[in-house]
């Protein structure tokens, strides 16, 4: 049960952006920068598994589920997507980000437990400034989105087709179109 009357229809982040528009719209175009529009070298998929990973971790299973969700469908892989969440030293996904991975992890714990050589590692495997900028920012970001999710205590789904709806419209149109509506359990 939310903290705060929110509406009923809109799971997680969504309930709160349409209780409070005026702080949706630059929530939103943050997201819309980080995680979906072009980028110079991660694609979104790759993006969307940072915020993924570091959702997980948080514990945010509205989060955690449905930008997994987006991952899998810019993917086109759920396996991959599972394997980052349990081990991303295990997962089928490329030195580079799994470097990157680690440093996301440690910017949830804190930023300031990432050290040189986090950073070293990952440009030891490819990782160029903005890749390793990015990376920390999208951490940064989903560590206040999770919080702002689980802080007013917003619902979430249980049903894995309404994530995979919400996963499939965020992935082909970005975070800047209306959400849908979902009946809460």
């Amino acid at each position: 049960m939310p903290h705060i009357d929110l509406p009923k229809e809109y799971p997680g982040i969504r309930s709160l952006f349409v209780y409070r528009p005026e702080t949706a719209a630059p929530l939103n175009a943050l997201v819309q920068t980080l995680l979906h529009n072009p980028h110079p070298s991660l694609s979104p998929g790759e993006r969307e598994l940072i915020a993924t990973y570091v959702s997980s971790l948080n514990t945010c299973k509205y989060c955690a589920t449905v930008h997994g969700a987006i991952a899998k469908h810019h993917l086109k892989n759920a396996d991959i997507v599972s394997a980052v969440k349990v081990d991303p030293d295990q997962a089928n996904i490329s030195d580079k980000l799994k470097a990157l991975l680690k440093i996301a992890a440690k910017v949830q714990l804190g930023g300031k437990e990432v050290k040189p050589s986090d950073v070293e590692a990952a440009r030891k495997e490819g990782a160029t400034d903005i890749e390793i900028h990015d990376t920390v920012l999208i951490a940064a970001a989903f560590c206040m989105f999770n919080r702002y999710v689980d802080g007013l205590a917003t619902w979430a789904p249980d049903d894995p087709e309404v994530y995979d709806r919400m996963g499939k419209q965020r992935a082909e149109e970005g975070y800047l179109t209306p959400p849908f509506k979902v009946q809460p359990n």
